[in-house]
């Protein structure tokens, strides 16, 4: 037993020195591990330069525009653009993020800023989700700076949109003004069709034969009540020739003698002799001197007004057709009354029989005329609906083209700034909590480390010993 102790000294002793060795060792390792870390960590602070972050964002309005124009006579027209967030594939927010990330644009705010783009930097786009914003920011080493940079990256963006949105516009123009020429070359084409067949035809518009046609319509109804009116004045006519026993050319030339004063003279001096002479007869014999005075005169003066009614009416009068065309004493008995009623009848029967015939030739013509124009009338309509047709082409792609460049935001959405750049009040890096935090942790860490590798070896040294020790015999 003596000698199993005295063994088993020098095997102690050798393994304190190594412990102690291996102590030293891990704690210089622990030391140096912790001050580099913790080395580095105040030197990041002290030579990192400071960061500001400036924020903002921006919005994409989603209703789509749409105008519809009715163009009288032709027909309308409607321009629209749709919501740039119709359709599922593409979300113009990811081409807005590519342009805003793009070096074009920001070498655009890096010259408006007077700075290089390398000391500019990107700004970081954040795509909301179920929304129409976009939330960026971008960093600068003063807060004055970051707010700048990011108002300059906002204007280059606009600047940058209002370009393409430019060149877009002049593309779809040359295609827009090759469509509206052909357009307009065709309504040309289609007027001067028109226009030689007006000329050629004498139709001037498609409203003319149906005017014509109510004319004659209206003419037919005007002969129709002129003839009824003709035949009441013929009735009355012959009813009053009728009972006077008289023809017109009868009356006529009673009235022509009636005019004259000479012939009544006559007349009357003839009409006197007769009824002196009638009393004379009553009393005395046809021999008497008297009587053959009276009937001396009677005849001279029968034989003047037969003269006088031969001159004026210009042909041979006999003495009973002068009897019978004697009216009367007075100019307004009522015999030269019905006299001129019968003349006045006579003459609105002629004027109705005039006006009956003119209607009957002028309806004739209009409806020849009708006829002709309905055959050029199928013509006519054709020409014109082509010029329609090509109104409403040229006006509906005039008033399109018109509208299409009053919208400028069919390819590239409007978008508004939502919230505008921050003013950061603190640096966002470094921040010395944060970094502490994470150099202690880090120090935890390493130190926790060395502690678990050196009681892996103590373990496995007891370990070791238990396997080597001597077994003792009583």
């Amino acid at each position: 037993m003596t000698e199993s102790i005295t063994s088993g000294l020098p095997n102690l002793a050798k393994l304190g020195k190594n412990n102690f060795l291996r102590y030293s060792r891990y704690i210089i390792l622990g030391v140096v591990a912790n001050v580099l870390l913790w080395g580095a960590a105040i030197s990041y602070l002290k030579k990192t330069p400071p960061v500001y972050i400036s924020k903002w964002a921006m919005i994409m309005p989603g209703n789509g525009l749409g105008v519809n124009v009715n163009l009288a006579d032709l027909g309308q027209t409607s321009a629209s653009s749709s919501s740039p967030f119709g359709g599922t594939s593409m979300d113009p927010r990811a081409n807005y993020q590519f342009i805003l990330t793009d070096e074009s644009l920001l070498e655009i705010a890096a010259t408006s800023q007077k700075i290089p783009i390398s000391k500019l930097g990107k700004p970081k786009v954040k795509l909301v989700d179920n929304t129409s914003i976009m939330e960026m920011e971008i960093g600068a080493r003063t807060p004055e700076e970051a707010r700048d940079n990011a108002t300059a990256i906002i204007n280059a963006l606009q600047s940058r949109l209002n370009m393409l949105r430019a060149e877009e516009i002049d593309k779809r123009g040359e295609n827009n003004d090759v469509t509206l020429k052909e357009a307009r070359e065709k309504l040309q084409i289609a007027q001067k069709r028109l226009s030689a067949y007006k000329a050629s035809s004498g139709l001037s518009s498609s409203n003319q034969v149906g005017e014509l046609s109510t004319n004659i319509e209206i003419l037919r109804k005007q002969k129709a009540e002129l003839s009824a009116q003709k035949e009441l004045i013929s009735s009355r006519f012959q009813q009053l020739s009728d009972s006077l026993g008289l023809t017109v050319p009868e009356v006529s030339d009673a009235f022509i003698l009636h005019a004259d004063r000479q012939f009544l003279q006559n007349a009357k001096d003839y009409s006197e002799a007769n009824t002196s002479l009638t009393v004379l007869l009553a009393k005395w014999d046809i021999n008497h001197p008297l009587v053959v005075k009276e009937a001396a005169r009677q005849k001279s003066a029968q034989t003047a007004m037969i003269s006088r009614a031969g001159e004026l009416l210009r042909k041979e009068v006999k003495p009973s057709y002068i009897d019978h065309l004697v009216l009367g004493d007075s100019s307004g008995s009522s015999r030269e009354n019905l006299f001129r009623d019968l003349i006045a009848l006579d003459s609105d029967r002629q004027g109705a029989i005039a006006q009956n015939q003119a209607l009957e030739e002028q309806i004739f013509q209009l409806e020849d005329r009708l006829q002709s124009l309905v055959q050029k009338q199928v013509v006519f309509d054709n020409l014109q609906r082509e010029v329609q047709i090509a109104e409403a082409v040229f006006a509906s792609t005039l008033a399109k083209i018109n509208l299409a460049k009053s919208d400028i935001f069919t390819a590239y959405p409007l978008i508004q700034v939502l919230s505008k750049p921050s003013l950061p009040d603190k640096k966002s890096s470094p921040q010395p909590t944060v970094v502490f935090l994470g150099t202690g942790i880090g120090s935890v860490l390493v130190t926790t480390g060395l502690v678990m590798l050196w009681w892996r070896k103590e373990i496995k040294q007891k370990v070791g010993l238990g396997k080597s020790k001597p077994v003792e015999v009583i």
